[in-house]
């Protein structure tokens, strides 16, 4: 299960998905501080502006994400349904920002509005986030999508751990 979509023989995906979960984050990470440190403006915009460009990243990372899950994938494997839930919560949260972004848009200029519902909503967005990335290192990890072995290193991989022997002291069971 290899990436279908690369540069220079590395996967884009996983090059590109650092950005949106430290955009998502800063996002928050702002209208908390806005919110609770006397509603300081830049904070405010500091927010708006990290939150356009998680949205953003979030949209380019998506794509090759998207096309590796249904182009590298086969239908029947486990990991389809990983990716799956992978992109679900990845999307829910998109959503979720992409609201906050609409809500908070017009409040650039405003003086002190309130940034209760985008802080909830990022809030929101960020925990989903991090789920998604909890599917997103299981399709590395357990389902080894991405990951490319050669076929030297696959048969003795699987022959090294057939043969491997216990740490003295320990049982075979």
């Amino acid at each position: 299960m290899y990436s279908k979509v690369k540069i220079f023989g590395h996967p884009i995906h996983p090059m590109l998905v650092a950005y949106p979960i430290a955009f998502y984050t800063a996002t928050f990470v702002a209208y908390l501080i806005y919110q609770l440190g006397g509603q300081q403006q830049f904070w405010l915009r500091a927010g708006i502006a990290a939150n356009v460009a998680g949205v953003v990243m979030a949209v380019l990372a998506a794509l090759p994400g998207f096309l590796d899950w249904a182009l590298g994938i086969p239908s029947q494997h486990p990991a389809k349904a990983t990716g799956l839930r992978h992109m679900i919560c990845n999307v829910a949260a998109l959503i979720l920002f992409i609201v906050a972004l609409i809500v908070e848009a017009g409040k650039w200029s405003a003086t002190q509005p309130s940034a209760v519902a985008p802080l909830i909503l990022s809030l929101i967005g960020v925990i989903l986030t991090v789920a998604a990335g909890f599917y997103g290192w299981t399709l590395i990890q357990d389902h080894h999508v991405g990951i490319a072995e050669s076929t030297a290193e696959a048969p003795a991989a699987a022959d090294s751990a057939a043969t491997a022997k216990p740490a003295r002291g320990a049982s075979r069971a």
